[in-house]
């Protein structure tokens, strides 16, 4: 995306002018380090991990990679995809291979999650899609794959109205975003910030109309293409990218 390219170190040269259809890179924005992926859903393989063929959470990079390999594929992206209850259940909407495991939630409600408007990640027929929850619910949309996630960051090109410039908290956090020609774009903090920059981040870097925020201290990215691998607690929904 030749947009960004005044300020980011790429890993790639092929990844501003498309070549690739998923790759990641590091950038600078206002004096804090994060890492970006893009991916093009009407090229990869995007989808959604929650358990295994047991029902057993797969809670780790490793595990899915694992049950991938043994059905002859490659895990080459993944990041976590969704915040969850502490037995790893989704917290709101949660849909895997066009079966829905989790409804969706529309009421306002504590934490980040609650902070409305939340959003809906739907990826269907080599597209992707954010919507804001309420929207979402009353369009009725049908998605192979889709997680409920919150707050937004972005809706429709502005800023999350709740979000405050001077707020004080500050954590690891990774989101989403989709370009108005239909890419992904994820980024994961590579120190701690807070939601009006992450939100800027997307907005005015990535250009996304909108976008959605994952979760802040589960946060974590495996990208073998930059030889990174995070480890860490237990994950919920992981999004991965298969070939």
């Amino acid at each position: 995306m030749k947009t960004f390219a005044a300020i980011l170190t790429l890993t790639s040269a092929a990844l501003c002018t498309g070549a690739l259809a998923a790759d990641c890179w590091s950038l600078d924005f206002e004096n804090l380090q994060f890492t970006a992926c893009e991916i093009d859903p009407a090229e990869e393989d995007v989808r959604l991990f929650l358990n295994d063929a047991d029902g057993r959470p797969f809670g780790s990079f490793d595990k899915v990679a694992a049950d991938v390999g043994a059905r002859g594929r490659h895990l080459v992206l993944a990041i976590n995809g969704g915040m969850y209850h502490p037995n790893r259940n989704p917290v709101g909407l949660y849909v895997e291979d066009g079966m829905e495991l989790s409804p969706i939630v529309t009421n306002e409600g504590p934490g980040n999650f609650g902070l409305l408007p939340n959003g809906v990640l739907c990826l269907d027929e080599g597209a992707a899609d954010i919507d804001e929850s309420r929207s979402f619910a009353r369009s009725g949309v049908s998605c192979s794959f889709a997680t409920q996630s919150g707050p937004m960051l972005v809706i429709d090109g502005q800023l999350h109205p709740r979000l405050l410039a001077d707020s004080p908290s500050r954590f690891i956090r990774n989101g989403i975003g989709v370009t108005e020609d239909g890419r992904i774009v994820t980024a994961i903090s590579d120190e701690p910030v807070n939601f009006h920059r992450f939100a800027r981040l997307f907005r005015d870097v990535f250009k996304t109309p909108d976008a959605l925020f994952l979760d802040g201290k589960v946060s974590r990215l495996y990208a073998p293409m930059i030889e990174r691998h995070d480890f860490g607690l237990p994950m919920g929904p992981i999004l991965g990218v298969v070939r």
